[in-house]
């Protein structure tokens, strides 16, 4: 089996990640609880901490599946200990990300492990590389807005559902976003298999500009306006109100 071929120690969960898994319990936490004096601040600290800990559940879906398909690679490459400084990009994996979430509210994918995809056969197994991302983004966003679609609010503090309902906000665009049929975002990789070699090699050059032109789409007023009215629908239809990612992300600004 493919995962024989990986060093105990390739897969140890990163001090680094129990780190920020840790932030985000304290900071929760203390959003239910309202022991912070100030409200906003433990809010932006757990929003910000739990953003960080899905991109790294994100980046290593894509790795874990890649392991078991084939890239016995990735164990070496540090990318099963869900470490965020092991990723091909730090900068644009984790930073970037966050920035986007702090100026606009947008949860953006950020950068990719690098797969070795020579090492892996079959169309499918392709494929499913690419969606295991931003389906943990959906998983996410499902386990983020259960209290609301189940209709177990009862008790959760104010601050801290207004907390979820941001988080949820942002998992949902993050899979909205990442399955964008655009060229080095998930959706494009998705697809990438099933094309011809000609069109591959035409859309080759513009996959490094597929994350800035995404994110240029949306300082477009009506494409901004049409994907955030998509978002609230979905959210809407999972029992997250506007009014509860508006109070979430005017928290979360607490500088504002």
């Amino acid at each position: 089996m493919t995962i024989a071929s990986t060093r105990r120690g390739d897969r140890r969960v990163s001090p680094v990640f129990v780190g920020i898994l840790a932030v985000t319990a304290v900071t929760g936490w203390a959003t239910w609880t309202g022991y912070a004096a100030r409200p906003g601040v433990a809010v932006f600290l757990f929003v910000t901490a739990a953003w960080i800990v899905s991109l790294c559940l994100h980046e290593y879906a894509h790795a874990r599946t890649a392991l078991h398909s084939g890239d016995i690679t990735v164990g070496a490459k540090g990318y099963l200990t869900l470490n965020p400084l092991k990723y091909t990009h730090a900068l644009l994996s984790i930073v970037l990300p966050v920035l986007f979430v702090i100026m606009g509210g947008i949860g953006l994918p950020g950068g990719a492990v690098f797969i070795e995809r020579g090492r892996i056969r079959g169309r499918w197994r392709h494929s499913l590389i690419s969606a295991a991302g931003p389906l943990t983004n959906v998983l996410f966003a499902a386990v983020c807005t259960a209290p609301f679609w189940l209709h177990a609010l009862d008790g959760i503090p104010s601050d801290f559902r207004f907390a979820l309902a941001f988080l949820a906000l942002l998992q949902v665009t993050a899979a909205i976003l990442n399955f964008l049929p655009v060229p080095g975002l998930d959706g494009y990789g998705v697809i990438e298999p099933w094309l011809s070699y000609k069109v591959k090699r035409q859309v080759e050059p513009f996959a490094p500009f597929g994350l800035l032109f995404a994110f240029a789409l949306l300082w477009v007023p009506s494409i901004n306006s049409a994907f955030f009215h998509m978002i609230d629908a979905i959210l809407r239809g999972l029992g997250v109100s506007h009014q509860d990612t508006s109070y979430g992300w005017s928290l979360y600004r607490f500088w504002a």
